[in-house]
């Protein structure tokens, strides 16, 4: 039932836009539906027992023992409900928030992908997994908020900076996770003795883990981002707060808290950041006037008393820590609902232009007050359960006597802040009773009426659900009891109660509520006090300093090799690649000796050709030349493939080689015709560097080539390559069957590139195409006379090559061909219909290659996915029809074929149209060859100044 879940999480993502274009806003009641109906496969799942954990699993890479592994405990079942029930609802008033018009697709959209990512982070017993539905929360998070308007994008990327430091972390213990102890399984890695042996790894693992939990839960000093974030709807504002990005944060502190609770280092990041922070979100949300900001301060500050009692690490402090985490869910997610009623009827939610206002909405008020009442912790509410259970935690806490004392002192003053804040909410929003400091002038009272009760509804099942669960907390045990048991690694047995007796805890809570409602009935001289103090330095300032150095630091690391000029783009690389293969050539050791002999008569020859090539390149003053001379030594190494019985590599470098004259052509068509004059001392550089890594490459190949047998992996490609996948052809069979997750990614890459191509060359108009100085009387001098010979030809070669093409990719499984051999095969073939096209008007070719590329992408992802039929991702499947085998590398290999085809497509017709400035069948000639201003390059201006 856990992977029923996930099914129909990720279901609902891709219904999404479907159902808002059916639906309009209406689409998020329907998109409830799913997430309540996999909230029921999760109770399904747990309805027989948690004493044993429920397991189940996909394979995703065998080959690094990582699966699609879900495992039910109780934190997972508490974490995933609330998950999915609290978004279900918030999808539901999404429904009355939103808009009748505009487009919510992307909103919905970002939503459920938002519920899906949490439910597996929540889920997942890998640690792969999990920091991939990490990753994917923050993604979300930032498209939510960066959609919100035009003021969204800094505060969106405000966070994304944040919160992708805190992934990084996370990358990073992961990974000493996995290989310290040689697993992925989280269940697995908490049991393993290292952290018990090891101390260096544990207080590394602690810190990581720590840090990408404080910037996830806006924990100090990454508290900054999260009030900053109030940009985004409510709707976001609600799911993000209550069970979505902040919570998972803390649920990763909950689930490691079996291997790190009392841990020295653990313990002290935890209770230090988090007494700082609640403290200092209690005072913010005192100092605010819009109630979704006060509401963004009081989540820093309940964070931080989560983050304590997870810090502390004891039974009954870890037991507190996940009732709280249920009553700040149910209360938080209501409150933000609920302004985000009172703005929308009222059309404000600053109190100080509420003060002006009658708000005749009883129901509104009643579910605020709960709301308000619960975060403030007072009875009956299971607010007060959970603060109650915390002081009582506290009180037992060993160690030092003054440990015990800080906790609560530190706690009951951010509670006592924390009820003059809810209060706070309460007061300024219906009773006008507001603080002095920054009333504005006497405006006139406004009547504001009841929501609709579509509207209202959500947010009060809410507030109601705290005061219900307050009043019988032992509702909540057989959930707690179970998250508690998860948490601590050993059982938990709790029994919530409401009234416990007169105790230390609830003397603490009398006072609390005594201080805290002083501090209210003195609320003009607080606010007085408060607002205009505040921290000098904020933490925004501290992100966009982080942000804004790291860009000058990244353009001042890559202006030493990002430029137009080919010297410096090239240069620094080379010599940086050169001293570090020098260096690991000579201090490598002692180097094998020789297999055999390597070489043999034809190589000299081919080696004289290669350089001859090589001196033909440096010393050409034309850019023409340089282009043929380059060709020389491109086909001298394709019969050195030949040679060598590498058929396939051969031929694709064959390929590649006539395809790569082809669009230089149209390039250098745009450039002067001649290379520019250059120094004495750029060429004295440039030759330093031409040198230095021609020694590196040298010495490189003579020192790590010829000095082995065939490898372990050769070998097996070798020998076992065939039976396993049934194709004859080794390189196509290691691209397509054995390494074919490498091959998909660069597919991607090429895609990527020729997009970025397509934008590049659509977003502004290339160099105008040098004139030609012919003479108007002479034969050669008509495009359309001159290529007669070409179309002729054409007209039969070409439909052949394109064939040929399709002959090749499908025979590639078991002879030289392929997909990437047969596009670069229908890529010439196109190239002979651009060079036999009379002009570049009549050239191009109109196919969709964006799609071409889009389409060989999916295809092959696709194929990917088939795997799974029979096992992971990329898994060859084997199938007869009528005789005739078929398997899904050949699937693959069309996707490859597509992609590649379509970024040449792009380069052809992108590269290759003509100046619409110009008749391009008859060029003027009134233009000088030396007229290079349009075309020069950084060492074209240097050389002429």
């Amino acid at each position: 039932m856990l992977l029923t879940s996930v099914v129909i999480s990720a279901i609902t993502c891709l219904l999404a836009p479907l159902l808002t274009k059916v639906a309009g806003r209406n689409a998020g009641w329907f998109l409830a539906l799913p997430l309540f109906a996999a909230a029921a496969a999760v109770i399904s799942a747990a309805a027989g027992g948690l004493d044993t954990p429920v397991t189940e699993s996909v394979p995703w890479i065998p080959s690094l023992g990582v699966e699609f592994s879900l495992r039910l405990d109780g934190l997972g079942l508490m974490f995933a409900l609330l998950v999915l029930i609290l978004g279900g609802l918030i999808l539901a008033y999404s429904s009355r928030y939103l808009g009748r018009q505009g487009k919510h697709g992307s909103f919905y959209l970002l939503m459920t992908t938002f519920a899906a990512s949490m439910l597996v982070l929540v889920l997942t017993d890998d640690l792969i997994v999990m920091f991939v539905a990490w990753e994917f929360t923050t993604l979300c998070s930032f498209f939510l908020i960066g959609r919100s308007g035009p003021d969204a994008r800094e505060p969106a990327v405000r966070t994304l900076l944040v919160t992708v430091a805190g992934g990084l972390l996370l990358l990073a213990a992961v990974a000493m996770m996995a290989v310290g102890t040689g697993t992925t399984r989280i269940s697995e890695v908490l049991t393993d003795p290292i952290w018990s042996t090891d101390a260096a790894f544990t207080t590394t693992v602690a810190v990581l883990l720590a840090g990408a939990a404080f910037t996830k839960s806006a924990q100090f000093p990454f508290q900054a981002w999260l009030p900053d974030s109030m940009v985004a709807i409510t709707p976001v504002s609600a799911y993000l707060h209550a069970a979505a990005m902040v919570k998972a944060g803390i649920y990763l502190l909950l689930r490691f808290s079996p291997a790190l609770a009392g841990e020295t280092v653990w313990t002290v990041l935890l209770v230090t950041s988090g007494l700082i922070t609640a403290l200092l979100g209690a005072a913010g949300a005192l100092r605010r006037f819009d109630l979704k900001e006060l509401l963004a301060y009081s989540t820093i500050s309940q964070l931080g008393l989560l983050v304590v009692m997870i810090g502390v690490g004891t039974q009954a402090t870890l037991a507190a820590a996940a009732v709280h985490t249920v009553a700040h869910a149910l209360f938080k997610s209501a409150l933000f609902m609920l302004i985000g009623v009172i703005d929308h009827e009222a059309g404000t939610r600053d109190i100080r232009k509420l003060q002006h206002m009658r708000l005749r909405m009883p129901v509104t008020l009643t579910a605020l007050i709960l709301g308000s009442a619960s975060m403030a912790g007072l009875p009956p509410l299971l607010g007060f359960v959970s603060k109650e259970g915390m002081f009582a935690a506290f009180l037992e806490v060993p160690g030092p006597a003054w440990f015990p004392v800080l906790l609560i002192a530190g706690t009951a003053t951010t509670s006592v802040l924390t009820l003059a804040y809810s209060a706070r909410i309460v007061l300024g929003a219906f009773t006008g009773k507001t603080f002095g400091a920054g009333q504005t002038q006497t405006e006139p009272e406004k009547d504001v009426h009841e929501a609709p009760v579509s509207f209202w509804i959500v947010p009060a099942l809410g507030a109601a659900a705290g005061l219900v669960l307050g009043v019988l907390p032992f509702l909540l045990d057989g959930l707690i009891s179970p998250s508690a048991t998860a948490a601590v690694g050993s059982p938990v047995d709790t029994h919530l109660e409401l009234w416990h007796g007169f105790n230390a805890a609830l003397a603490i809570s009398a006072v609390v509520i005594a201080a805290g409602t002083a501090l209210v009935l003195a609320r003009r001289p607080v606010e007085a006090f408060m607002v205009p103090r505040g921290i000098p330095f904020s933490g925004l300032t501290a992100v966009d300093w982080t942000r804004k150095a790291i860009i000058r630091t990244g353009a001042v690391v890559g202006s030493w090799s990002g430029s137009t000029s080919p010297r410096r783009h090239l240069g620094i690389p080379a010599v940086c690649l050169a001293i570090i293969a020098l260096a690991g050539v000579f201090t490598v050791g002692e180097l094998p000796s020789v297999v055999g002999n390597p070489s043999r008569p034809e190589d000299w020859l081919l080696l004289i050709l290669v350089a001859a090539g090589v001196g033909s390149a440096v010393y050409s003053r034309t850019r023409y030349t340089a282009i043929v001379v380059t060709g020389i030594i491109g086909f001298a190494m394709t019969v050195w493939y030949f040679l060598l019985g590498a058929a396939d590599v051969a031929l694709t470098q064959l390929l590649v080689e006539i395809l790569t004259v082809c669009v230089l052509v149209l390039v250098l068509r745009r450039l002067p015709n001649r290379f520019p004059r250059e120094s004495t001392k750029a060429r004295i550089g440039a030759g330093t560097v031409a040198v230095l890594a021609g020694v590196a490459t040298t010495v490189g190949v003579l020192a790590l080539t010829g000095r082995r047998e065939m490898s372990e992996a050769a070998n097996y490609f070798m020998t076992q390559g065939e039976d396993a996948t049934g194709g004859a052809n080794l390189v196509n069979t290691i691209l397509v069957d054995f390494r074919a997750l490498d091959t998909l990614g660069e597919v991607t890459v090429l895609g990527v590139a020729g997009i970025a191509i397509a934008a590049l060359l659509s977003s502004r108009a290339p160099a105008a195409i040098r004139s030609a100085r012919l003479d108007r009387e002479t034969p050669i001098y008509s495009a359309v006379e001159n290529s007669v010979f070409l179309r002729v030809t054409t007209k039969v070669l070409g439909p052949l090559i394109i064939v040929l093409s399709l002959y090749l990719l499908l025979r590639g499984h078991q002879e030289p061909g392929g997909g990437f051999i047969s596009a670069l095969v229908g890529g010439a073939g196109f190239a002979l219909l651009y060079l036999a096209a009379p002009s570049d008007a009549a050239a191009r070719i109109r196919w969709p290659y964006l799609s071409l590329i889009g389409a060989g992408f999916i295809v092959g992802a696709g194929t990917g996915f088939l795997g799974y039929l029979e096992g992971s991702f990329l898994t060859p499947l084997h199938v007869e029809i009528l005789g005739i085998k078929l398997t899904s590398p050949l699937l693959f290999d069309v996707g490859v074929y597509l992609g590649v085809l379509g970024v040449m497509l792009a380069a052809f017709n992108l590269l290759g149209r003509h100046d619409r400035h110009s008749d391009p069948t008859h060029p003027s000639h009134d233009a000088e060859d030396d007229e290079h201003d349009a075309y020069l390059t950084e060492d074209d201006e240097v050389a002429a100044r």
